[in-house]
């Protein structure tokens, strides 16, 4: 698991429901982590899925990473993909695989 800054940003950002498949349909879930961008976000409960972006950790107020969305989406156009939202990309672009290496 990737480190966290702290204990309590660990736990919000791995939780998991028993009652909800999706985090987002989980009121008790509030942080998203999207592994592809290294981005966290605060959940919003409206029905669908979408998070406000944070930069700093709520609890302990680290710096949160930058998100790497823009350097994602320059990446895959350098790849030759001009929708990779609605493109079969290459499977390491589907996880932090691609900017850990």
């Amino acid at each position: 698991m990737k480190k966290r800054c702290c204990e309590k940003m660990l736990e919000e950002a791995s939780r998991t429901c028993k009652d909800h498949e999706d985090r987002f349909e989980c009121p008790d879930c509030i942080i998203s982590y999207l592994s592809q961008f290294d981005e966290y976000g605060i959940i919003v409960h409206g029905g669908g899925v979408s998070s406000i972006d944070i930069q700093f950790c709520p609890w302990c107020g680290a710096s949160l990473p930058p998100s790497k969305r823009d350097i994602w989406l320059d990446t895959l156009s350098d790849l030759g993909y001009d929708d990779p939202y609605n493109q079969e990309i290459p499977e390491e672009f589907k996880s932090d695989l691609w900017f850990r290496k």
